[in-house]
């Protein structure tokens, strides 16, 4: 039991003071609320770029409104930070540390990380990273115009905005320290930290995909650090690591980022695939269909991702002899994701639906991933690789791939522990209105970016117009932006009611969606230390409507007693045949 100050046995006694408990706080959920909303603020500043640049490439050479003009320099600076911002600081924060900082520690059933004083530090860093790469845009010289990707030789060269790369890379250090010490806290506390009764087959799917995003990236950050290393030392010191002129490569910086870079992407979607299925499990009142499966295909995923990165370079003058071998493990690494996918529906087909705004978006999340996965293997493919690299065919499978990790995933995310974090529900109608235009502008602003693509248009051209050949596709252009304002401005139903139901949205229960997860079996929102009583685990994590129960599910820590029909609960990883 919780002591009589509000703590608890493990965590001690609740801090009082204003900043110890919301600004300079140990408490994992007041960490993971921090990610979340520095995550969300800086997601409006890379849509604000991305507004900025895509009205440029619709209407060239006009005043942006809210903006002005744009020079050329300035259009690479926008491009590069928009890139950066929302790879590294929004899906990053959000996916994997904000989430991952709130769930873990309630779904194995504990009172905080392993590491409080460590998790505080983490976010910290991750801040003061976060300022720096707003400091970037404002450096003597100008912003970084390099592309997110910093590639040499335009990251080693005076061209404009050279101080901005070298803001530009610290800041990418401190957040790669920061998300470090998040896996760290995230490994120690899935493993050593579990309930009593749980074993790791009794984990939560959304918990193993955090522990394997966290293996994966700390096993492929390093290289990237050197690289970065290595970057700064030819910018200031002299040396010749990627300059032809010295003896250097250029392509080298390319293999260091990209072996970081893709298991990247997948260090991004594992949350995300996590939260669909808590999601999904929930809203058809199934168990996780495969669960076991799911496990060792993410496992075989992640062991893949580090051998498929050269699939960005089929253009760039690596050996051509690498092509076939690259283009096979990319194509090999869309079975285990298929299979997961694959699940996914499955756990939906033949199940008692309760329709949930959470569980609208988590559908949407994955129909609108399908169309990046599936456009995905042409990019993988060496030969159609060539026609299509860099063009904005590529811009188009990026989005398709990464928003809807990067955003569909949390806002479904948002929308189903909201009640948990806040004690409130979020608003139906507003959420639902947000939704469909979210989806109907998203479309609108990439679908034309696949037949751009195939007319020729370069992701890194300017002005279209100054080419004749690409002048046919200006309407496109046109619409494309229109779809990212339309993005933009579809936002404000959410932001409008999170405000609103944080301060006075009807109050939710600790269980409002009846789920079977440890994180809602403790009040909503949890207290300090989480759980008024010891949680032991009696079950796996997904049992739904099993003989014999009086209700549809069955957490999982409780007691065989509370049963209606008596008789021992199963622990089954597959839903009983009835």
């Amino acid at each position: 039991m919780g002591d009589a100050d509000g703590g608890h046995p493990m965590s001690g006694p609740a801090p009082t003071s204003f900043w110890r408990r919301y600004v300079f706080s140990t408490d994992h959920k007041v960490i993971a609320k921090q990610y979340l909303f520095t995550g969300v603020a800086m997601a409006f500043v890379g849509g604000l770029l991305a507004y900025v640049f895509r009205s440029q490439l619709a209407w060239p050479g006009e005043p942006v409104p809210g903006w002005g003009p744009v020079g050329l320099d300035e259009y690479n600076a926008l491009v590069t930070l928009h890139g950066m911002i929302m790879v590294f600081w929004v899906a990053m924060p959000v996916l994997v540390a904000g989430f991952g900082n709130l769930l873990i520690p309630l779904m194995v059933g504990t009172d905080d990380m392993a590491f409080p004083r460590l998790n505080m530090l983490s976010f910290w860093i991750f801040f003061l990273s976060t300022l720096l790469v707003v400091a970037s845009f404002f450096a003597p010289g100008g912003p970084p115009g390099t592309g997110w990707t910093l590639y040499p030789p335009l990251s080693t060269s005076g061209m404009p905005g050279a101080w901005g790369v070298d803001v530009l890379v610290l800041a990418v250090a401190l957040e790669f320290a920061a998300f470090l010490m998040g896996g760290i806290n995230f490994l120690t506390t899935a493993i050593n930290k579990r309930a009593r009764g749980m074993g790791m087959w009794d984990l939560p799917l959304f918990v193993w995909e955090e522990i394997i995003a966290s293996i994966v990236f700390m096993l492929s950050v390093g290289p990237l650090i050197a690289g970065a290393l290595m970057l700064l030392a030819d910018r200031h010191f002299g040396t010749g690591f990627y300059d032809p002129r010295a003896g250097g490569d250029p392509l080298l910086f390319q293999h260091l980022f990209w072996f970081f870079g893709h298991p990247e992407v997948y260090v991004l979607l594992l949350p995300a695939l996590g939260i669909v299925a808590e999601i999904f499990c929930a809203g058809a009142r199934k168990t996780l269909f495969g669960y076991r499966t799911i496990v060792w295909a993410t496992i075989v995923a992640g062991l893949l991702s580090f051998i498929v990165w050269a699939h960005h370079q089929f253009v760039a003058g690596i050996d051509p002899r690498l092509a076939a071998p690259f283009s096979l493990t990319t194509i090999l690494i869309s079975v285990p994701f298929s299979i997961t996918i694959f699940a996914l529906i499955a756990t939906l087909w033949g199940g008692s639906i309760r329709f949930s705004l959470p569980l609208a978006w988590a559908v949407a999340m994955v129909a609108e991933f399908l169309l990046g996965g599936v456009t995905g293997i042409v990019n993988g493919s060496a030969a159609a690789d060539i026609y299509v690299h860099d063009s904005y065919f590529v811009v188009a499978h990026f989005h398709y791939t990464l928003v809807p990790i990067a955003l569909f995933a949390p806002l479904a995310g948002f929308y189903f522990w909201f009640p948990k974090m806040t004690g409130r529900m979020l608003d139906a109608r507003l959420g639902l209105l947000h939704l469909v235009a979210t989806v109907v502008f998203f479309n609108v602003t990439f679908l034309p970016q696949f037949a751009l693509g195939m007319m020729g248009m370069h992701r890194r051209i300017a002005n279209p117009a100054a080419f004749e050949f690409l002048r046919e596709g200006m309407p496109l252009q046109e619409l494309s932006t229109v779809g990212v304002i339309g993005l933009l401005v579809s936002q404000a139903p959410f932001v409008v009611n999170l405000v609103w139901s944080w301060l006075r949205g009807p109050v939710a229960g600790a269980n409002p969606w009846r789920a079977t997860t440890l994180d809602w079996q403790c009040p909503s929102p949890p207290p300090h230390g989480n759980f008024e009583r010891e949680v032991v685990v009696r079950r796996g994590p997904y049992v739904y409507s099993p003989p014999g129960s009086a209700e549809d599910f069955v957490p999982q820590d409780a007691p065989d007693a509370e049963r209606a029909g008596g008789g021992a609960v199963p622990s089954p990883l597959v839903q009983p045949a009835e």
